[in-house]
């Protein structure tokens, strides 16, 4: 089974198209977690135990993880996360050519899906298309004011950037292991790149701190029911003022949003 038949098995299991982002901010952490050796590694424990009935997968993102000790709460978290059968889709956003990209591909025998950036072409990605198993999410719309600096330009075809993103991510779906990060904040680009593309599964963000559209995440989102809407601020500080039940709240809003989006699947 590749990711995308395992990630629809997961869906089906938890009835939850969630993926919660684990983004431990340090500066955010709770305090009384800071004495251990691993802060980053406790603080996602807590959160997978609270929400991983919640969620279809946990998404990490690398940016929180870049340094010894983080690597090392990352390996932890994510072996964890498995030992709970939840998928683990790293937000890496990685890319590029030759041996380089063949060692960020690597990535993939530890986590079960990878976000990638398209700006370097197909032979940048060629190492992560060719894993059969593991999903591969390609940044195409994102949700962030600033994406329309590239992502907008117009191409002597008329289509703007985003929607050729779009168009090649969909040839290089060889192996079915092929899905489009497209932002929630406009849900009308949402609405456009599922026509174009309709059987590939959206990762959503922009759902909670960004205020994405939730009924536009689902009803676009998914294709044949698989897909995935993420929050990561939302859900892991939900709980910030809480003290030591910071979790707790962590798991109310994770369930909070899944049956807010299960009214529209």
């Amino acid at each position: 089974m590749n990711f995308f038949d395992r990630l629809h098995d997961r869906i089906r299991t938890v009835d939850s198209v969630v993926s919660v982002g684990l983004d431990p901010d340090p500066s955010r952490l709770p305090d009384h977690l800071r004495e251990y050796d691993l802060p980053r590694w406790a603080f996602n424990r807590r959160i997978i135990d609270a929400t991983h009935e919640h969620a279809a997968v946990f998404k990490p993102n690398a940016a929180f993880y870049e340094d010894p000790d983080g690597w090392a709460a990352l390996e932890e978290t994510v072996a964890y996360a498995h030992g709970k059968d939840v998928p683990v889709l790293l937000d890496a956003k990685r890319a590029d050519i030759g041996n380089t990209t063949r060692q960020y591909a690597q990535l993939l025998e530890t986590v079960d899906a990878i976000t990638v950036n398209p700006y370097m072409g197909r032979d940048s990605l060629q190492p992560f298309l060719a894993n059969e198993e593991s999903g591969v999410f390609v940044l195409c719309r994102t949700s962030n004011p600033g994406g329309a600096d590239i992502q907008d330009l117009e191409l002597e075809t008329g289509e703007p950037v985003y929607e050729r993103v779009a168009a090649l991510a969909d040839l290089w779906n060889e192996n079915d292991n092929v899905g489009l990060v497209v932002g929630a904040t406009q849900p009308e680009e949402l609405e456009e790149l599922r026509e174009q593309v309709p059987d590939l599964p959206f990762l959503v963000p922009g759902i909670g701190a960004q205020g994405g559209d939730a009924e536009a995440a689902v009803e676009y989102g998914l294709a044949d029911g698989v897909g995935l809407v993420n929050s990561s601020r939302g859900i892991i500080f939900a709980g910030e003022d809480d003290g030591e039940e910071f979790a707790s709240a962590s798991g109310q809003a994770a369930k909070r949003l899944k049956e807010r989006l299960n009214q529209y699947r």
